[in-house]
């Protein structure tokens, strides 16, 4: 998949869409990759004269990826963060690097989803762990937005 196939499946945007292209083996894991252009809004600050992805964005790449996993299922909800475990960061990741994300569901309880993941540049584990996301209903989360304006 490329990204604007991936649209199709996950709800982020630009800026915030960060998987550039995905696939889905035999086995039920997604191979997906994001290169970091260097332009990127999070790296304008995190460090300046030395751009550094931070580690919550490593993780959310991850968490996007997993999204993907899904498919046509996702179409109708919001996937959202529920929860994030043994998640170590064990290399750092420069403009230029590719990021490739490799991830499983292990895990399914109804609408939550519990995934290990692991995104590694040029072979070497930069990111691992454990991620749990919930299918949240779009109509439950815009009459929450409702209610609070």
């Amino acid at each position: 998949m490329n990204r604007e196939e991936i649209k199709q499946f996950i709800p982020h945007r630009e800026p915030m869409l960060l998987v550039d292209e995905a696939i889905i083996d035999g086995d039920g894991t997604v191979h997906a990759k994001y290169t970091v252009r260097g332009d990127e809004f999070f790296l304008q600050g995190h460090f300046p004269g030395h751009p550094v992805v931070p580690g919550v964005i490593l993780c959310e790449i991850m968490a996007q990826s997993c999204a993907i996993l899904v498919g046509d299922k996702i179409k109708e909800y919001i996937p959202m963060y529920a929860g994030i475990n043994n998640v170590h960061f064990t290399a750092s990741v420069f403009p230029g690097n590719t990021i490739d994300v490799s991830a499983k569901i292990i895990a399914q309880k109804g609408k939550m989803y519990f995934v290990t993941a692991s995104a590694s540049v040029e072979g070497k584990v930069c990111c691992k762990g454990e991620i749990a996301f919930a299918l949240v209903e779009k109509e439950t989360l815009m009459a929450k937005e409702q209610r609070r304006i």
